[in-house]
């Protein structure tokens, strides 16, 4: 089957996203339901999002649907009549981003993968179906404030250290299928507490409710929506929101500030600063936290051997970076550092 793709480079697109004169709005949204055949679904997707002129990325499998994506205003009208028109995605909630210019993607990639959150569960015997109770903004800020709530972050480490929730427990993995037996395992002897689940926009948080209850917990809740829409809620509400920092988003912006509160270091100088960059050696691109003083010390690079790269002539650059494998291309600190101490846990 021939795949629809975009016959454009990506220097060109950005070029002409920014050429437009009409404003744009990010949406993400996501959805558990059978899709018999991702590919096709994959297509009709494609082509119905292409006329409306839709940037962004989505990711199809037959569990659902998981997606970021940049939406012309003027046809937001027109893109929820579409998305609606689908059984499964009429009255879906939609997270509106609120910290945005809407120039968060320049071209609509749709991927079709095993699941749409890697999960790493093979029990035959796990399902969707069984799920913990949504909770919106006011309800995550009530149960918050009772003494026998435990709050998880089920987020990567890079996102945690830039805002979570007061008190939330950070799972200390950088993928989620490491992070779903290591909640399991850290909040055993808790079967009984209120546990709150969140992350970035719902969707790892809902499937990680799931697994607790899978695995014989009983009070266990998710932020409907995740943090984009709690924050989304709190400003709506007038609510004060007990998330610090910033909320990392996966576009181009790396970011939505929900407080005020820097809580994260520069990982050169460890001066206060929650800016996430990428490290500008394209034989590196390692994601990393660096202040305005750095990324002029360093031409931002995270490194000074990166920084010295970054002059070479291009064909010495092309040549060091022949046969370099980059990795997960984050910093992380988590794993040498298990956050919370279980024994801190054992006093909540």
């Amino acid at each position: 089957m021939p795949v629809l793709h975009n016959r454009v480079s990506n220097e060109e697109l950005k070029q002409l996203l920014l050429k437009e004169e009409f404003p744009r709005t990010t949406i993400s949204f996501y959805a558990y339901f059978p899709i018999t055949n991702p590919f096709e679904f994959r297509d009709f997707l494609y082509k119905q999002l292409n006329t409306l002129k839709v940037f962004g990325r989505i990711y199809i499998a037959k569990e659902g649907i998981n997606a970021q994506m940049s939406v012309p205003s003027e046809h937001i009208e027109s893109f929820k009549t579409f998305l609606y028109s689908i059984d499964y995605l009429n009255d879906l909630r939609l997270n509106i981003a609120v910290d945005d210019d809407g120039k968060s993607f320049w071209v609509l990639k749709i991927k079709v993968r095993d699941k749409i959150v890697a999960d790493g569960i093979d029990d035959p015997t796990f399902s969707m179906e069984n799920k913990g109770k949504y909770v919106n903004a006011e309800q995550m800020n009530a149960l918050l404030n009772q003494n026998d709530t435990i709050v998880i972050d089920m987020r990567n480490h890079y996102e945690y250290e830039v805002g979570h929730f007061d008190k939330a427990i950070e799972i200390p993995s950088d993928t989620f299928r490491e992070q779903l037996p290591m909640a399991v395992d850290m909040m055993k002897g808790n079967e009984d507490k209120n546990i709150i689940m969140y992350c970035t926009g719902g969707i790892r948080c809902e499937k990680a409710s799931a697994f607790m209850l899978h695995k014989g917990f009983k009070n266990v809740f998710h932020l409907e929506g995740g943090v984009i829409n709690y924050a989304r809620q709190s400003k709506e509400l007038d609510l004060e929101p007990k998330f610090i920092g910033k909320n990392f988003v996966f576009d181009k912006r790396l970011g939505e500030r929900i407080t005020e509160h820097v809580i994260a270091k520069c990982h050169q100088c460890s001066q206060p600063c929650d800016v996430h960059t990428n490290c500008l050696n394209d034989g590196c691109h390692l994601l990393f936290i660096q202040c305005l003083d750095c990324a002029e010390k360093f031409d931002g690079c995270c490194s000074q051997e990166c920084k010295d790269t970054i002059h070479l002539p291009l064909e010495r650059q092309k040549e060091l970076r022949q046969g370099f494998v980059n990795g997960q291309k984050i910093f992380n600190k988590s794993k040498q550092r298990l956050r919370p101490r279980l024994d801190e846990m054992n006093g909540l």
